[in-house]
């Protein structure tokens, strides 16, 4: 398709290279943003601009936050005895949205696909050890996407945390989950009753 404008057809595919936005839902927004005042516009240019350049990841957990230690793991109201493993942040916020988990979080970065060469190197996984061998943390539980990455990452999170010299309990999510189904579009209650219902992790691998 042919735009009016050069401007317009730059801002059409920058939009578009957003996930989900293909190039008629792109002419849409830029179209709306033109009939908006110019300050909408400044103050979503600044906010995306402050987004990306400020944004940190807390140097415990891994989550993003604004300052070098996020909410939750400053959060003393919390167990941080318990520690749940998660994919990435959309997980973290899929959990909290049930109000039934009050432990705390490590964010992995993505799971371990050997397809897409992604290794263990490329995520969180070595600081995630190491926050198990100084910390006394009691249970560590493995809430990841039930697909075959999350299996391949779940069980390979198990046989390191194991060999550690005082490992934690282990235990996962209980498969209210759908096989193959990724974490974040699960409903609020099936999410808050696996959680709840999580089981020993060695049984789960019996289960399979």
């Amino acid at each position: 398709m042919e735009y009016p404008s050069k401007l317009l057809t730059q801002v059409i595919d920058e939009i578009a290279k957003l996930p989900g936005i293909g190039k008629r839902t792109a002419l849409r927004l830029a179209l709306h943003l033109l009939k908006q005042p110019v300050e909408q516009s400044e103050n979503l240019s600044q906010a995306i601009l402050q987004f990306r350049t400020g944004i940190k990841h807390c140097r415990v957990c891994h989550n993003i936050s604004d300052t070098e230690v996020c909410d939750i793991c400053t959060d003393r109201s919390r167990n941080h005895n318990l520690v749940c493993v998660v994919e990435d942040v959309r997980d973290v916020m899929a959990i909290e949205s049930t109000g039934e988990y009050r432990g705390v979080y490590h964010v992995l970065g993505g799971l371990i696909s050997p397809i897409d060469g992604v290794g263990p190197s490329d995520l969180s996984i070595a600081a995630l050890i190491n926050r198990l061998a100084e910390e006394p943390v009691e249970e560590v539980v493995l809430a990841l996407s039930a697909t075959v990455d999350g299996d391949t990452t779940n069980f390979y999170l198990y046989r390191k945390i194991t060999t550690l010299a005082l490992p934690p309990k282990v235990s996962t999510i209980a498969r209210g989950i759908g096989i193959g189904e990724e974490l974040e579009y699960a409903d609020e209650v099936t999410l808050a009753r696996s959680i709840l219902n999580r089981v020993p992790f060695e049984k789960s691998i019996k289960q399979q």
